[in-house]
């Protein structure tokens, strides 16, 4: 079995009063559920879910085992993560202030077999916030319409605000989920960074890089 395609290791756990939040992430990219144990691993999810160079995502996939010299210790990274050109990646979540031991040596387990490591902390805020909006229309029905689809991106061939361009196209209500569709999946663009999104964001046509 492909580590994509297995199931986590171990349960998510819920307890009250405790810091960890569980639940289920619905990934557009493998049209599945994908678990997380904190908002900042769901965070994590929907970056990964945006991110075109990834075609498959599994949580808490396998035990990392190794002996630290004085006893036996293991760890199951946050999420292993299938790249469209076949490579492998294992994604840690940790705050910085939680950065630990097992985070070095699970890096350096993953250098070891040829697979990618990297350490995914907070998001920057405003960034986080607008991606978080235009989750809502990552699945592929808000998309459906390919003749407002069309319509949009000859618009926003050059830079628009947000309503103006929507307008142009036709009733806002049918195309402003097309609209939010096509910024979640690239093929419009705008400033997440600096602002929240709203009608007078520029939009224009083109690929966001990562």
């Amino acid at each position: 079995m492909r580590f994509e395609e297995a199931e986590p290791v171990r349960q998510f756990r819920w307890t009250k009063g405790g810091e960890s939040f569980p639940g289920w992430y619905y990934a557009a990219t493998t049209a599945g559920h994908v678990g997380y144990e904190s908002w900042l691993e769901r965070d994590c999810l929907t970056l990964l879910d945006r991110d075109p160079e990834v075609v498959g995502i599994a949580s808490q996939p396998f035990w990392l085992h190794w002996h630290d010299g004085r006893e036996a210790r293991r760890h199951a990274p946050d999420y292993f993560v299938r790249l469209a050109d076949g490579r492998a990646r294992v994604v840690d979540v940790r705050s910085a202030d939680r950065l630990d031991e097992r985070t070095e040596d699970a890096h350096e387990a993953c250098g070891a077999v040829g697979w990618e490591f990297e350490w995914a902390g907070a998001p920057e805020p405003v960034f986080m916030a607008n991606v978080r909006w235009l989750a809502r229309y990552r699945r592929r029905r808000s998309g459906r319409s390919a003749e407002v689809s069309a319509r949009l991106v000859d618009v926003f061939a050059e830079p628009l605000p947000l309503w103006t361009g929507a307008e142009r196209v036709g009733d806002r209500l049918q195309v402003l989920p097309v609209l939010f569709h096509l910024l979640w999946s690239g093929r419009l663009n705008a400033d997440l960074e600096s602002a929240l999104l709203g009608r007078g964001s520029l939009v224009w046509a083109g690929r966001w890089s990562t």
